[in-house]
């Protein structure tokens, strides 16, 4: 599993002391707005949600979660008297409590991500970009990109190969077939419509390399070789 975003108002180690033993990234924010709306900068693959102290106000914010689609799993930590007072299925994918070991936490995280198809080696990444072989489940900065057959096929044919360029004709023949009789112009039309998906603040991923063709590489590498 990548990054877990820890949202809690207390110490991780006082809130959920067996995620210290799992060697995870870790990044903890508050339970607060604000970090909902930094998930996109974190990146994370798993949300695990503080619940114990305040669910009320916990089950809020994973409301407006699951109301940004980012697509990111949830695992909330609940005490058992709270099991019962809100509809925790609706934001969230698992549950644990704080006092559980580390082979329950790391059971618990390894059976959400498989439910989410997250994780493991169907998952390839490129800086904030993630796709799931498996399951065709892509995202970019925590965000969920709705593609096409042949746009994931492109996307993860170039992202499988990073840094590497390739012509116009080589992807039509890798990626649609060497009996596709359509031009190359086929390429530049998927490719626009990849970075249009990706955004303006991720278009960069995939880079034109003038008088050659395309490729992508980590945020931040120059557009030319």
């Amino acid at each position: 599993m990548g990054r877990i975003a820890f949202l809690t108002d207390r110490s991780p180690d006082l809130a959920l002391p067996a995620i210290l033993s799992l060697g995870l990234d870790i990044k903890v924010e508050p339970l607060a707005v604000d970090s909902v709306a930094h998930l996109a900068e974190i990146a994370p693959t798993a949300v695990i949600a503080d619940a114990e102290e305040n669910p009320e106000h916990a089950h809020r914010l994973l409301e407006a979660i699951v109301a940004e689609r980012s697509g990111v799993p949830v695992l909330v930590l609940l005490s058992r008297s709270d099991l019962e007072r809100f509809r925790w299925q609706d934001v969230a994918e698992e549950f644990v409590h704080s006092g559980c070991s580390v082979a329950e936490l790391r059971l618990r995280l390894a059976m959400l991500t498989r439910r989410t198809g997250g994780g493991g080696d169907a998952t390839i990444r490129l800086g904030p970009l993630s796709i799931n072989t498996e399951t065709y489940h892509v995202g970019v900065a925590g965000q969920v990109m709705d593609l096409t057959y042949k746009e994931f096929e492109l996307l993860r044919f170039l992202v499988q190969r990073p840094s590497r360029v390739f012509t116009r004709s080589e992807l039509l023949q890798q990626v649609w077939g060497y009996n596709f009789y359509g031009g190359t112009r086929t390429v530049d039309v998927h490719i626009r419509r990849l970075r249009a998906k990706l955004g303006s603040e991720h278009e960069g991923l995939i880079q034109t390399v003038r008088g050659v063709g395309y490729r992508v590489a980590e945020p931040g590498a120059s557009s030319e070789p």
